[in-house]
């Protein structure tokens, strides 16, 4: 399903295929080849997405932009199932395995693999040809590749990060943090009440 979303529609090239129970919302451009699967999201919440030719998008998967941070995602590019990207650059010939998470700001390098369940945070820069491995966490730049029992070491590299004031606006030493996030959140995700399908 296509939505037009702030006014911007979804821009598939001809030769790409989007499975009727995917959707794909707002300003989303798919290039050459393109495959989007079952159950997939790709939606532009107030930045751009672009897709290289070739990229694949496996089931139900989520590519998201933010007005902060647009997405790009380089040619000959795998999306894993139940993979996430949200407001990152990715190079070309990337491998996300299922379930990788890759945060904004991320920006991954060409012919990475980012295997199961393994993390990109916030901010993270990854040289062409990195490999996260299997739930690992990718953390900073330069970047520290980090296995999730070394979680004192992850969470000292999370401060830095302020994920509440760089994604949502919000300053983490905020009382009501919750409050203010979500409020303001929700009030973003509710412009999705004029989208129409295209």
């Amino acid at each position: 399903m296509l939505y037009e979303h702030l006014g911007a529609r979804p821009r598939i090239h001809d030769t790409a295929v989007v499975a009727p129970t995917a959707v794909i919302s707002g300003d989303v451009e798919l290039g050459p080849g393109c495959q989007v699967l079952h159950g997939a999201v790709i939606t532009a919440e107030g930045g751009p997405i672009t897709l290289g030719a070739h990229v694949i998008v496996m089931e139900n998967a989520l590519i998201r932009a933010t007005a902060a941070n647009a997405v790009h995602i380089g040619a000959h590019t795998l999306v894993g199932t139940l993979a996430s990207i949200a407001g990152a650059t990715v190079g070309e010939e990337v491998f996300f395995a299922s379930g990788a998470r890759i945060f904004n700001g991320a920006l991954v390098g060409d012919r990475c693999e980012v295997r199961v369940n393994a993390i990109v945070h916030r901010r993270a820069v990854l040289p062409s040809g990195t490999v996260v491995p299997i739930g690992w966490v990718a953390v900073g730049d330069p970047v520290q590749l980090l296995s999730p029992d070394r979680d004192a070491e992850i969470a000292a590299a999370q401060p830095e990060l302020d994920f509440p004031g760089h994604v949502f606006g919000v300053d983490r030493d905020t009382p009501d943090l919750m409050v203010q996030l979500t409020e303001r959140y929700g009030s973003s995700l509710a412009r999705h009440a004029d989208d129409r399908q295209v």
